[in-house]
């Protein structure tokens, strides 16, 4: 199974490198899906959707295809993601995208789908994979009210891959809320570990092998 989780996306030549390396042919002879479900939650301006598709379809795909997970047939969805070399899911409400996934029965085939395919998540998209994607952790990092968007108050991860927490968008100008000084408090609630990334990097997993690659800073805490 390999993983690039990132903040936000495949901003600079050392993430895009990373997904090269680990997809082990070029981005022309490979098929790419992009899963979009997590920004449907979000509401407001969604440019910053479409700049981080365009961004992806830019790197020269054989296919690009985009593929949301609610509304369709679940094999057809398995279907899709299968065809694909590379799942790359976006970011936006990562509870939203997470119930997704359980509440249309798709996590035992999207692990399938993972198992010989490169999966690429941008913020909400890679926070989706820990087994502390829980209510608590909702409360810890200060996201409650995410997880009650859209009217729903329960929350099963649909993998629990990890015993550790993505964070992204340390020090980012879209977040600005997100300094040292809050990961200092987050880390402070938490009883579990936490990977805070910048936008310019990527937590990577590697047949249960994990690293980070970046061109930015990151923190682990504890």
């Amino acid at each position: 199974m390999d993983l690039l989780l990132t903040a936000g996306g495949l901003r600079n030549g050392t993430l895009r490198e990373a997904l090269r390396d680990m997809l082990g042919k070029p981005f022309e002879a490979a098929n790419v899906v992009y899963v979009p479900t997590a920004s449907v939650a979000e509401p407001g301006d969604h440019r910053w959707l479409l700049a981080d598709m365009i961004r992806v379809q830019g790197l020269g795909w054989r296919e690009f295809d985009v593929l949301e997970l609610n509304g369709l047939p679940r094999r057809t969805v398995l279907d899709r993601l299968l065809h694909a070399d590379v799942i790359h899911a976006g970011g936006g409400n990562q509870y939203h995208l997470a119930r997704s996934i359980t509440g249309n029965g798709l996590a035992d085939g999207f692990l399938e789908a993972l198992e010989s395919r490169v999966y690429v998540g941008l913020s909400a998209g890679s926070m989706i994979f820990s087994q502390n994607l829980t209510a608590h952790s909702a409360e810890v990092m200060g996201d409650t009210a995410d997880l009650h968007a859209l009217g729903a108050t329960a929350l099963e991860p649909p993998f629990g891959l990890f015993d550790w927490y993505l964070k992204p968008h340390l020090n980012s100008p879209d977040f600005p809320e997100r300094d040292d000084a809050w990961a200092d408090r987050v880390a402070a609630r938490a009883d579990f570990p936490v990977y805070f990334i910048d936008d310019d990097t990527a937590v990577r997993v590697r047949d249960g092998e994990v690293d980070v690659v970046s061109e930015g800073r990151w923190r682990l805490s504890p």
